[in-house]
């Protein structure tokens, strides 16, 4: 339990720093790259903390470390070029209404650190076997995915404006969230050696995203956007029938 305590407050000061500056100088500049940094954090500072040092213990930090670095470069490159992020309109010059997202944020971040934040606490680490393997399979899938889908989405978005259809995004409508989810459910599965009894509780750290990228902030919100934009196109009404909204599926006829 020590390790999930000190990931809240891990998570919350960091959220807290990235607030006062973006609260100070209205921008969203620093939203995204809060995030990762936020894991990226966690993912360091938890294993000197806890003196994590076994083999499956500084894998699973690596995990995070990589995927935070890679999503963090990405949003840092993104936001630089579009300079504002609409989500935080009517919010920036409202300080308590914005201080709610970064408290979200940091609550969220710490939820689905759960597996690994107690896999770093653990003092007696089982070998690495074949729940390790296909946990780290899963991940790297999934990172994969994640990172040719936002590769192949920025390079479309050079030469045009409109929804993509090309790659990954030819196969769903989402491949990135895909891939996102992939990363922490192959994070769980490689710490299932480490659970026993209630430590299985901290499946709410893969549950709790599933549901947020699912129902909350992540598909609701972009489906509502591209319909608004494209929702009159003729195009963008084949292409969101007959492609699959989240896992990557053959096209519909």
């Amino acid at each position: 339990m020590s390790s999930i305590l000190v990931s809240f407050a891990i998570s919350l000061a960091v959220n807290a720093a990235f607030f006062a500056v973006a609260a100070s100088r209205k921008t969203d500049v620093v939203t995204d790259l809060s995030y990762s940094l936020s894991f990226a954090a966690l993912a360091i500072g938890l294993p000197l903390l806890d003196g994590a040092h076994t083999t499956a213990q500084l894998l699973a930090s690596g995990f995070v470390l990589v995927w935070a670095v890679r999503l963090g470069a990405y949003l840092f490159g993104r936001i630089l070029r579009v300079k504002v992020d609409h989500r935080f309109d009517g919010m920036r010059e409202r300080p308590l209404r914005f201080a709610r997202f970064w408290i979200l944020q940091a609550i969220t971040v710490a939820i689905v650190m759960l597996p690994v934040s107690y896999l770093l606490n653990r003092k007696h680490a089982p070998a690495l076997g074949a729940w390790a393997i296909a946990g780290g399979a899963v991940w790297l899938t999934g990172l994969i995915i994640e990172w040719l889908a936002d590769a192949q989405k920025a390079a479309a978005k050079k030469t045009s404006d409109r929804f993509v259809t090309s790659g990954l995004w030819r196969w769903s409508r989402h491949p990135n969230y895909f891939g996102e989810l992939l990363v922490w459910w192959g994070i769980f599965v490689f710490a299932v050696p480490f659970l026993h009894g209630l430590a299985f509780l901290t499946a709410a750290g893969p549950v709790f995203i599933t549901l947020l990228l699912l129902f909350v902030s992540g598909i609701p919100l972009l489906e509502k956007s591209a319909e608004e934009r494209f929702g009159n196109d003729p195009g963008y009404r084949e292409y969101k029938r007959r492609t699959s909204i989240l896992v990557p599926l053959p096209r519909r006829r």
